[in-house]
Parts: C-alpha cells; sequence; structure tokens
C-alpha cells in the first residue's frame, strides 16, 4: 500500500519535503523502529482518543507510553482510548493500527508530548505496516506547530 492518499496529498499540499522507508510487516510502532533500524525515539506514533466532542490525536515517541490520568489533566478533560471501529471510520485509507501522527490530514485536533520536540529527524507510520514516512524534525514540528504541547508520556 505505502502511503496512505490522505497523508500523501496533505503532505504535498504543504510541499514537505519526505522518503517513504520499507521495511518488514510489523504490528507496532515499536516493532518498526527495529524492523527499520532507526531510534525508537524518532518515530512518532499515534493514539486516537475519544472526548466528548470528538476524537483526539495523541502523538508521542515510539519508546514512550501515554500516562492517560497526565494526560487527562494536561488537557483538563475526560478523554479515553477511541476502539479499533471507531479508529477504522477516520483513518478509512489505512490498515488497521497504522494510524499516521499527523491528525491534522484527517481533521482531529492533536497534542504532541514534548518527547518529540528536538528530534533532528522524525520517522512516521505512513498508513500500513510496511512503510514509513521520513522527514526532517523541522518540518514535523512546522505541521505541528497548531497542536497542543506537553509532557504526558513515560519511558516504554
Amino acid at each position: 500500500m505505502g502511503v496512505a492518499a490522505t497523508l500523501a496529498q496533505y503532505l504535498a499540499d504543504r510541499g514537505v519535503a519526505y522518503d517513504v522507508i520499507k521495511h518488514p510487516h510489523t504490528e507496532t510502532a515499536w516493532a518498526s523502529a527495529e524492523a527499520g533500524h532507526l531510534p525508537a525515539d524518532r518515530l512518532a506514533k499515534a493514539v486516537v482518543l475519544k472526548e466528548d466532542e470528538g476524537f483526539l490525536l495523541a502523538v508521542l515517541a515510539a519508546s514512550r507510553h501515554i500516562k492517560l490520568g497526565e494526560l487527562r489533566d494536561f488537557l483538563g478533560s475526560d478523554v479515553d482510548l477511541a476502539n479499533e471501529r471507531q479508529i477504522a471510520t477516520i483513518f478509512r485509507d489505512c490498515e488497521r493500527g497504522a494510524v499516521p501522527p499527523l491528525g491534522a490530514a484527517y481533521g482531529l485536533k492533536v497534542v504532541v508530548d514534548d518527547s518529540l520536540t528536538n528530534a533532528p529527524e522524525i520517522y512516521l507510520e505512513a498508513g500500513d505496516h510496511a512503510s514509513l514516512v521520513h522527514m526532517s524534525g523541522a518540518s514535523f514540528r512546522e505541521l505541528l506547530a497548531e497542536a497542543r504541547h506537553g509532557w504526558f508520556t513515560e519511558p516504554a
């Protein structure tokens, strides 16, 4: 499959330079980092959350886990994990579990963990389980400039 059409169009519309890294099929972001021989702290992963007003995308390094209580405190709202059916309705052009961490491409609000703030380069799920998008850290930060930023994770 490669890069999801929605993601590819979003990046093209913003003039973002990127390349695609192929790797053996994996099921988790951590495994994708290992398969691609990449540092897990430079692989941005997405977690889809449900809140009262709809859905929200939390973006964090593959080397970290969300501390849901801290995220709730940070946001000042009661969020919970979205279920697989809900995720599938939002990310229709992505394989199950291969959610790109650029929520704006899919009309979602985004919150970004500061663990990704200073990475010189970023890798992210492309929409399938065998491809990663690779871009500069500066491009990634620019794409997420409007997102809320804070600390809400812990090492995996």
